[in-house]
């Protein structure tokens, strides 16, 4: 688990990064109605605005807060890693994929009458996306990246 400042944002970064790829095509693909190669240079363009505001959100509240409720439910100190990573996993996803849906409907459809139709509509789609790319995908990439990039050392923050 990142300890020092630079391996915090290192590890946010990439999740972050990682996050809006994957639901960034996910969301233009179902948009489009199927994946083919015309998502992804509409996906492309999408990125950097999602990854701005989903690195803020996880920044300023999300990530931070997202320890605060899993360390209710685990002791970091005691509990073996599993549990809290889940429990991290989870409270992240709890809190960041009803905010970025909410966030990407407004940007993409507008704020009107039809918001929280939209949003709903669009968190059913994400929220059982998110809990499978998290928890076995993007997860444990993250993790395995990050174990390979600080493996043995420690940086100063």
């Amino acid at each position: 688990m990142p300890q020092t400042k630079l391996e915090k944002l290192f590890f946010m970064s990439l999740t972050v990064l990682l996050s809006v790829a994957a639901f960034t095509t996910y969301n233009v693909a179902l948009a489009l109605g199927s994946l083919s190669l015309r998502v992804f240079p509409l996906a492309i363009r999408e990125m950097p605005a999602e990854f701005a505001l989903a690195f803020l959100m996880e920044a300023l509240f999300a990530g931070r807060l997202a320890e605060k409720l899993a360390f209710k439910l685990v002791d970091p100190a005691s509990d073996r890693p599993a549990p809290v990573i889940l429990a991290i996993t989870c409270s992240t996803i709890c809190l960041m994929c009803p905010a970025m849906s909410l966030a990407s409907t407004a940007l993409h459809r507008g704020i009107d009458a039809e918001l929280l139709h939209n949003w709903l509509h669009a968190l059913a789609y994400n929220f059982p996306f998110a809990v499978l790319t998290q928890l076995f995908l993007i997860g444990p990439v993250v993790r395995w990246t990050f174990r390979r990039v600080f493996r043995g050392r420690r940086i100063a923050a």
